[in-house]
């Protein structure tokens, strides 16, 4: 078979590589779309993601449509759609047992945090446990399926910012993770949700997701004070700092973008004055299940995937992914 391999920084190949079979308790798939996420950029550009580095070839992507292609158990016809749960979990700890993402210990699909890498879905084929599975509903374009693991993320934020029925809300950053926010917590029972970026074409696609006010920032930034709950999409350390200014008094931020392994420069003044809560996010749950329930009823979704490109050219993919005045959510085709 063949299938995308990030060897070093600016090196990626679509090579041969070994055939897989499943084992009795997984699932063997043909892969439809995957689609390239930050880490992948991170991965692909850089050769690391924070501190995670490539020691050895990784297949990257854990954002997934696919159908399934052999069930050594015969309980999946061959052509099933499905995506895939893309984590493993760890041991449980004390305090968090009901937080799975959060155990140590765990791994994800195209990660380099662990040795031998857990290798990724940009492949032909690739096999999966069983449990990792989610059937798709009739109907739902495996195009659109490949948005579940990042609306996932974003239905997370969206929890951990808490109830948001009828609050106003504010979304910094309009990228994929941005855009699917937005529409999270419109989802949620949000009263209305503005949005903000620094260009003006993911501005227009907030507002096909159902933003009601759009903030080009290099012109115009959000009141102070104007905001029930923010999520910062944008993992820019001013974009922080604009949030803390925006909410309201005892609102809350929830850090939905990976900000930089480093010191960064950030007032939190307001923040303090205010009786701000400021709140971290990390991958999620169970929201996979409730994601892929919100893009089968919901076509609009269909506006955050911009570009799909044959996994062959992945450096014109990559490139096209970096370049927000030019795409949104770029998927791979294999």
């Amino acid at each position: 078979m063949k299938a995308l391999t990030i060897h070093a920084a600016g090196d990626i190949r679509w090579e041969n590589a070994p055939d897989v079979e499943p084992a009795e308790n997984e699932v063997r798939l043909r892969i439809a779309y995957v689609g390239i996420c930050g880490s992948d950029l991170h991965y692909y550009f850089h050769g690391a993601n924070g501190a995670f580095v490539i020691r050895e070839p990784l297949i990257p992507g854990h954002e997934l449509s696919a159908v399934v292609d052999l069930d050594p158990r015969g309980e999946l016809a061959p052509g099933t759609p499905v995506t895939v749960h893309p984590a493993r979990y760890g041991n449980s700890v004390a305090g968090i047992e009901g937080r799975p993402h959060l155990w140590p210990g765990g791994d994800y699909l195209g990660s380099a945090s662990v040795m031998p890498h857990r290798q990724g879905a940009a492949a032909e084929y690739m096999v999966i446990d069983r449990a990792n599975l989610r059937l798709l509903p009739e109907g739902i374009p495996l195009r659109r399926a490949a948005l579940a693991e990042p609306l996932a993320v974003a239905l997370h934020a969206v929890s951990i910012a808490g109830n948001v029925t009828g609050k106003k809300c504010l979304v910094l950053g309009s990228g994929p993770i941005g855009l699917l926010a937005a529409a999270a917590l419109l989802h949620r029972g949000a009263a209305s949700v503005d949005a903000t970026d620094m260009r003006p074409e993911p501005l227009e696609r907030a507002k096909a997701l159902g933003a009601e006010r759009t903030f080009l920032v290099t012109e115009e930034t959000p009141a102070d004070n104007d905001y029930d709950v923010v999520l910062e999409c944008s993992s820019a350390p001013v974009s922080l700092s604009s949030g803390v200014r925006a909410v309201r008094p005892a609102g809350i931020i929830v850090q939905v973008a990976i900000l930089p392994d480093a010191e960064i420069p950030v007032n939190l003044a307001t923040l303090v004055a205010k009786e701000v809560q400021l709140r971290g996010t990390q991958r999620f749950d169970t929201e996979i299940d409730e994601a892929i329930e919100v893009l089968a009823a919901d076509p609009r979704f269909d506006a955050v995937v911009t570009q799909s490109v044959p996994a062959a050219d992945a450096e014109e993919a990559f490139a096209t992914a970096q370049d927000a005045s030019r795409s949104a959510k770029v998927l791979l085709e294999l």
